[in-house]
């Protein structure tokens, strides 16, 4: 267990004491209320981990019924950095007499790792910050301010010292097995960001994104490259590693930007996957060829073909929008008739999925975060940076992703069972 103690307390003469001690003297220093209490929640949450352990050996006795895991001393005194400050532990030291080396336990409890020196929320907060646009240099001030003095270890040097190491996380993901994953939907885009360059520092890099669902309805980021613009060669080679690393099966639908190469790579790829331009997009190019003051009007008019209850439905406002507006502005038709065979794709899906399949906000809200970088630090360092970056936000990012909406359709999908209008038809193809 955890004991929390003050200066004058102390443990009873031949009491055996399993227990980690937070002094309370560390925390003398005036804190808010507020302070304390989420402070008190972090200690005894400790403790009920520790308890859990001690409970769970208390039987282990020898012959003469003398408990054979016991306290023999005390670690020296740590300081774990949390989101709640700094919290100082001292743990006991645990010896197990049992005399098989085989059958002895060693006390290490999960929640209190022997290296552990700051937690996981600190860890994620040192890349959410860098995202935010807070330089290195800056990085004890900002941390010291949300965490306590104690975070001022955090130095320029030590968030260098970070970025390498998630390089190497970065290539180790980059070249995992994907033999075992079969993803049935896939979004794709491209982001592009200026960065130092050596031989052009106005050049811009385009990191290729590709999102997809698992056949249980999780969203997962599959791949993160650095690519030449957004090229049919750049996204061909994305996915022929993906191939090459065991992706034998292909999507049966892939969502994104009708201006990508991807679409040419796929066809090359994984040509029996359908193609389905996302919608933002396609609605923010139309409106960029039409005026200001027909926008507002023309995006209505847009919305009525993607949010038709049936197909028949939205090509009857389909055709409506060119006839209202191909005599003024014949541009902004031609942009939305060329892609119009790919634009109602998902009617041929289950209707729960279609608001995951108009767009491909799913890495759109993910790369909001990169551009804001980009934006405050004008130019995100190197291409490297760049890449590991994206994977880090995207890390963080995946545990708030939900996962699809009736995701336990996506068996029948995979079944290829026919939808019409999002309504399950017939039999199997």
């Amino acid at each position: 267990m955890i004991k929390i103690k003050t200066d004058d307390q102390a443990t009873p003469v031949g009491e055996q004491d399993n227990s980690a001690t937070i002094s309370l003297a560390a925390f003398s220093d005036q804190k808010s209320p507020l302070d304390e209490l989420v402070r008190e929640g972090a200690r005894r949450m400790l403790q009920a981990a520790i308890d859990a352990f001690v409970a769970q050996h208390q039987d282990r006795r020898d012959e003469q019924g003398r408990r054979l895991v016991i306290k023999n001393g005390s670690l020296p005194q740590r300081e774990i950095l949390t989101g709640a400050g700094a919290i100082p532990v001292t743990q006991g030291r645990v010896r197990d007499n049992t005399t098989d080396p085989q059958q002895r336990v060693s006390f290490t409890p999960s929640v209190l790792p022997t290296y552990l020196r700051k937690t996981a929320a600190i860890e994620e907060l040192i890349p959410w910050l860098y995202l935010k646009g807070v330089s290195t240099g800056d990085f004890g001030e900002a941390l010291q301010s949300l965490v306590g003095e104690k975070a001022a270890g955090l130095s320029a040097n030590v968030v260098v010292r970070l970025k390498e190491q998630w390089g190497a996380e970065y290539d180790e993901w980059s070249k995992r097995d994907l033999s075992d994953k079969h993803y049935v939907y896939v979004w794709a885009d491209g982001i592009h960001a200026k960065v130092r360059l050596e031989d052009d520092a106005n050049k811009k890099q385009c990191l290729l994104v590709l999102m997809g669902a698992t056949a249980d309805g999780q969203k997962e980021l599959i791949a993160v490259l650095d690519g030449y613009r957004e090229s049919e060669q750049s996204w061909h080679e994305l996915l022929i590693d993906l191939k090459q690393r065991g992706l034998a099966m292909a999507p049966k639908i892939a969502v994104g930007d009708g201006a990508l190469g991807f679409w040419a790579a796929l066809r090359k790829v994984f040509p029996e996957t359908q193609e389905q331009r996302c919608w933002v997009h396609k609605t923010a190019n139309v409106l960029n060829k039409l005026p200001k003051s027909v926008q507002p009007k023309a995006k209505a008019d847009l919305h009525e073909i993607w949010q038709a209850e049936t197909k028949q439905t939205a090509e009857k406002s389909f055709d409506e929008f060119l006839e209202k507006y191909k005599a003024k502005y014949s541009a902004a038709c031609e942009c939305l008739r060329k892609d119009r065979d790919v634009l109602l794709t998902f009617y041929d899906f289950p209707a729960e999925h279609w608001g995951h399949l108009r767009t491909t906000n799913p890495i759109e809200s993910t790369f909001a975060t990169i551009r804001l970088r980009h934006r405050r630090t004008k130019g995100n360092g190197t291409r490297r940076a760049s890449l590991t970056m994206m994977f880090k936000l995207a890390q963080s990012a995946a545990k708030k992703w939900r996962r699809l909406n009736c995701c336990e359709k996506l068996s029948l999908v995979l079944e290829g069972r026919s939808f019409q209008d999002g309504i399950l038809q017939g039999k199997a193809a």
